[in-house]
């Protein structure tokens, strides 16, 4: 098994609907900021969003076990090894970049 690089590509306010549903002051994601690199296997990264890992750990899962080829038939991503996701914050989603790395992840067995 290998990490997967996570990078945070944009943080964004929904204008529209952050005025019609969000409480006042609502502004981009407090937890996470443009640029921000994590690496993850088959756990969540240190200081990683909890929400935002639920909606991204099945394509980290895959690209950490090898997962090469294009995405959902070839109509997605057209880098193999990539993945563009986003947490399921609708009023503030966070953008993220998965790519696969040769970095190999520690083994669950030798984890304390």
């Amino acid at each position: 098994m290998k990490k997967v690089k996570i990078t945070i590509l944009k943080t964004i306010l929904q204008e529209d609907l952050a005025k019609e549903y969000g409480v006042e002051g609502l502004s981009t994601c407090p937890l996470m900021s443009e640029g921000e690199v994590y690496y993850a296997d088959y756990a969540k990264p240190d200081g990683f969003c909890d929400e935002a890992w639920k909606a991204i750990y099945q394509y980290v899962f895959a690209l950490a076990h090898g997962a090469q080829e294009i995405w959902y038939y070839h109509d997605w991503i057209k880098t193999p090894g990539v993945a563009i996701v986003s947490c399921n914050d609708g009023l503030r989603p966070v953008i993220m970049k998965l790519e696969a790395t040769d970095i190999e992840a520690k083994e669950m067995s030798n984890i304390t």
